[in-house]
C-alpha cells in the first residue's frame, strides 16, 4: 500500500522548514557578531559581545547553525525558542508597552519561538545529522 501524500513528503517538508528557519536565524546572529548581511545599527557594525545583543547573536549564530544542520536539534531548538520568548516579552512587549504582535512588531520572534518549539518536540527528522546518527529514524 502506498503511504498517503502527507506521510511521503513529511520528511522533506520538515527538513525544508528546519533548514530555512535555521539559516534565517543564523543570519540574524551573523549580523550581530560578524557584521554580515548589513550588520547592526546605522553604520552596519557589530554588537558588543558582552551585551544582551552580543549574547543574542551568539545564541542565534550557534543554535541557527545547529538547527539548519539538524545537529543536537532538540536542545538547540529549545534554547532558540527560549531566546525568542525572552525577546518577545522583554524587547517587544517591554520596549513598547504593548502585548500584541501587531502593535509591538514582534511577529517574527513569535513565529521563531513556536517553530523552534515544534522542532524541540519533533526532532530534526531523518534528513539531518541527528537522523543520520540515529540510523535514519526521526532524529533529534
Amino acid at each position: 500500500m502506498i503511504a498517503p501524500l502527507h506521510e511521503r513528503y513529511l520528511p522533506y517538508t520538515q527538513a525544508a522548514l528546519r533548514i530555512v528557519a535555521g539559516l534565517a536565524f543564523f543570519s540574524h546572529g551573523a549580523q550581530k557578531i560578524f557584521g554580515w548581511f548589513g550588520g547592526v545599527g546605522p553604520d552596519g557594525g557589530t554588537a558588543e559581545l558582552m551585551s544582551r545583543y552580543g549574547a543574542a547573536g551568539i545564541i542565534e549564530l550557534t543554535m541557527g547553525l545547529c538547527i539548519a544542520l539538524g545537529l543536537f536539534t532538540r536542545l538547540a531548538a529549545f534554547l532558540a525558542s527560549g531566546e525568542m520568548a525572552v525577546a518577545y516579552f522583554w524587547i517587544h512587549t517591554g520596549g513598547s508597552g504593548k502585548f500584541f504582535w501587531w502593535e509591538n512588531r514582534g511577529e517574527l520572534v513569535m513565529l521563531y519561538c513556536f517553530i523552534f518549539l515544534l522542532f524541540a518536540a519533533w526532532g530534526a527528522g531523518p534528513w539531518s545529522v541527528d537522523g543520520r546518527m540515529s540510523g535514519g529514524k526521526r532524529g533529534g
